[in-house]
């Protein structure tokens, strides 16, 4: 699915260079740059850099802290900056390679007559389609400009590709945007964050990227309605009375009446973030765009779970609520589950079916029948996905998981995680991704895949891990907040450490609560669920733990 048209996102990235006067380099990034669609540079709302041209007699570090002053200004694609660079080097140069966000100081350092060093600390990258990568702990890097004289002032003969933003500049040019595609039986959105220049074209570059496709990661996991090869056909996307008009290439004809829905349905909500934007109008080449609008039914988007905490307590096992009493669920099941002495159970998104842990294995509860799958010793805590499938992890064993049909039928699913010891392993609502906490050597590491899945929606396999942000200390637990959120929880000296982080975004640690955590879940409308060693039930929904009123022996996940 990813066509010519990603470097349209490069382009976006590129479009501003902002950096710290101590900032004085370009980060190379992997992989070819993709030639296709370009979009117009203009200026950010508010903001117009108009940076100084070379000082004569100005010294190689001048000139290099000139080159990356200039680089603010994207005007006439970077011609200010380009006069810092030797004539024939100038257009070699491409700040669209990637963005690093900067950390801490930096230093440079000379290593011969014409040859400068640059050393920074990034703390995270966003590379030429505008996926974020946070890192996990600060890397450093030294960076090489050459230099040459021409008609006797000094010229940076080489510099490294891509750019360099200082965290506060980013975080003021820079937003993070949703692009949302199917998962395979097209019931849920799915999201793929990405970041996008703070401007007026907005609006065409999500949909640029959009047509593009998936991030690399994601490939497999979720596919979208667009006919391959699907672009842009005006190269940009106009928005008038809160409209977004969106010319598609002839590709977008191949697409079937249910693809037709389902395209409109992609762009809308990937444009939905746009304030400007209210609702979207398609054509093809010009043409009216047939379009079923009122047919089908829509994809559920982030599936949330019911306000009360799922609990077992005693031989009640079901919602709590604040006065203390427990809400039995449906059919016998809640008696089913507290008679097998749980320490970890998964309820379906029906509420009629539970994953069940305990000490002599993982046992599927529907009703009163109750079905051992798995008596292995060291098995973490199931969790049950929405197409049928009981995922279970061997805390020895980073390698592969087994996902069980609900009749016990094993299916096993590699992996290429690290080595260490699983904590936990979760599948997201919406049953296309998965989040597996490690205990490794060097603390708690988390980690996202793709769930890939046969013909028949049987697991096959798990993609390349993607890792994210997690909380230091002793593993304790994670768990999927939303569909674009996860938390994790580790235990230091000084008590529990929280930390939430989006995928393909930022994290964000929270306020440390009293005591020893044992679970986290992720509760109703994006909140956080955290047990504690005394029983309680901790909620979070922004920047402190409240008390929920209610105990807990176990505290279940639901889907």
């Amino acid at each position: 699915m990813r066509s010519r048209i990603r470097t349209v996102v490069a382009t976006a990235i590129a479009a501003l260079t902002v950096f710290a006067t101590a900032a004085c380099a370009a980060i190379p990034t992997d992989g070819a740059v993709r030639s296709g669609q370009s979009i117009e540079d203009e200026s950010l709302s508010g903001v117009d850099f108009r940076p100084d041209r070379p000082v004569p007699g100005a010294d190689q570090t001048a000139i290099l802290r000139g080159f990356v002053a200039a680089g603010t200004g994207a005007q006439d694609d970077y011609g200010i900056a380009r006069e810092f660079l030797a004539e024939g080097f100038a257009q070699e140069w491409n700040p669209r390679r990637g963005v690093t966000v900067l950390q801490g100081s930096t230093t440079v350092d000379r290593v011969a007559d014409r040859e400068l060093t640059y050393t920074l600390t990034a703390s995270a990258t966003v590379d030429a389609d505008g996926e974020y990568t946070q890192a996990v702990r600060p890397t450093t890097s030294t960076l090489t400009f050459q230099f040459v004289r021409e008609d006797g002032e000094w010229r940076i003969a080489y510099a490294p590709d891509g750019i360099i933003l200082t965290p506060v500049v980013f975080e003021s040019v820079f937003e993070q945007r949703a692009l949302y595609f199917f998962d395979p039986t097209y019931r849920y959105l799915v999201p793929d964050e990405r970041w996008f220049l703070a401007r007026s074209s907005t609006s065409t570059r999500i949909a640029s990227a959009l047509l593009a496709g998936p991030s690399d990661w994601l490939e497999g996991a979720v596919v979208s309605a667009f006919p391959e090869g699907t672009q842009l056909s005006l190269n940009a996307v106009t928005v008038e009375n809160g409209t977004a008009l969106v010319d598609l290439s002839s590709d977008a004809l191949r697409a079937s009446t249910d693809d037709r829905r389902r395209m409109r349905e992609q762009l809308t909500r990937s444009l939905a973030s746009v304030a400007s934007v209210s609702s979207v109008s398609i054509t093809i080449e010009g043409a009216t765009f047939t379009d079923p609008e009122q047919g089908g039914t829509s994809a559920q988007l982030n599936p949330d779970v019911d306000p009360r905490p799922l609990v077992a307590r005693g031989d009640q096992v079901g919602l709590a609520t604040t006065n203390g009493k427990v809400a039995a669920l449906e059919d016998d099941l809640g008696e089913t589950v507290a008679s097998l002495d749980p320490t970890a159970f998964s309820l379906s998104a029906s509420g009629t079916v539970a994953a069940v842990g305990n000490d002599s294995g993982v046992v599927v509860a529907r009703g009163p029948d109750a079905l051992r799958i798995d008596a292995s010793d060291g098995l973490v805590a199931p969790s049950i996905d929405d197409l049928g499938f009981v995922w279970v992890g061997r805390a020895g064993d980073t390698r592969r998981v087994t996902a069980y049909g609900l009749g016990g039928d094993p299916h096993q699913v590699a992996t290429t995680l690290p080595r260490g010891t699983l904590v936990s392993f979760q599948v997201s609502r919406d049953s296309t991704r998965a989040l597996a906490l490690i205990q490794t050597s060097d603390g708690p590491a988390l980690y996202v895949m793709a769930v890939l899945r046969g013909s028949d929606r049987t697991p096959s396999t798990l993609g390349p891990p993607v890792r994210v942000q997690a909380a230091s200390g002793r593993a304790v637990s994670a768990a999927w907040v939303n569909d674009s959120d996860v938390v994790s929880v580790g235990q230091t000296d000084s008590g529990p450490e929280v930390v939430r982080s989006t995928v393909g975004g930022r994290s964000a640690t929270l306020p440390k609560p009293d005591g020893t955590a044992t679970t986290v879940v992720g509760g109703s409308g994006g909140s956080i669920l955290l047990r504690m060693s005394d029983r309680s039930v901790l909620q979070s929904t922004g920047g402190r733990w409240d008390t929920t009123g209610v105990s807990a022996d176990v505290l279940g996940t639901q889907r």
